[in-house]
């Protein structure tokens, strides 16, 4: 399965932290109605079992919208499960070594937040890049903050899609524009949200918006 441009363009990632009374299957639901292109299912803290459970079940759900499915860092569970695939960070595992273990058909994304991460995560292998924190997510800057010039050098260094990440809302997407990107992922700008679907639907029109 390749990783398509167009997938990347509203990039979900979950988070159980706002479930308020709902199941994630319920609120991932939302969001694939409301137009997320691709779905990562993120899970700091569930113990394996659930988790397997929990993935299979929410990669059905993508599979009906025919939505890329792939798991945050857990290279053994997205074997496991069968995902589409996994998104790895610069620590977690050389994205050469995830495709050998998930194989050639398999969508690999790994984090970067400079040009020569991103340029070597593509030799190795990578489908598509996350980039960020592009906005300042906690209220100091952070060491992995990416200033605008670095994404849009990315973006240039690359052939593959980049999307960036980190901070992302409604109100600040559009200053994202003319960088090169492909698309945004969120966490909290979907998943914190009111109505799931709503929030969903207008970043999407806001992102496609952006990328004219």
């Amino acid at each position: 399965m390749n990783c398509d441009k167009k997938d990347l363009l509203l990039y979900a990632v979950t988070d159980r932290a706002w479930l308020r009374g709902e199941t994630l299957y319920g609120q991932v639901e939302k969001a694939l109605k409301g137009g997320a292109t691709f779905m990562q299912l993120r899970e700091k803290n569930l113990d394996e079992e659930h988790f397997l459970q929990e993935a299979v079940e929410i990669k059905e759900l993508c599979k009906k919208y025919h939505v890329p499915f792939v798991i945050n860092d857990n290279v053994d569970i997205a074997v496991k499960m069968d995902a589409d695939g996994v998104h790895v960070g610069q620590s977690d595992m050389e994205a050469g070594d995830v495709r050998a273990k998930l194989g050639p058909d398999k969508i690999v994304g790994v984090s970067a937040q400079t040009v020569e991460q991103a340029v070597l995560a593509e030799k190795r292998g990578a489908d598509y890049l996350g980039v960020g924190a592009v906005f300042s997510t906690g209220t100091k800057l952070d060491a992995d903050d990416v200033s605008y010039e670095t994404l849009k050098a990315i973006c240039e260094a690359v052939s593959i899609p980049v999307v960036a990440i980190g901070g992302i809302t409604k109100d600040n997407l559009m200053e994202l524009k003319g960088s090169g990107i492909d698309g945004i992922a969120v966490v909290s700008a979907i998943f914190a949200q009111e109505n799931i679907e709503e929030a969903t639907k207008e970043l999407r029109s806001r992102t496609e918006e952006m990328l004219k």
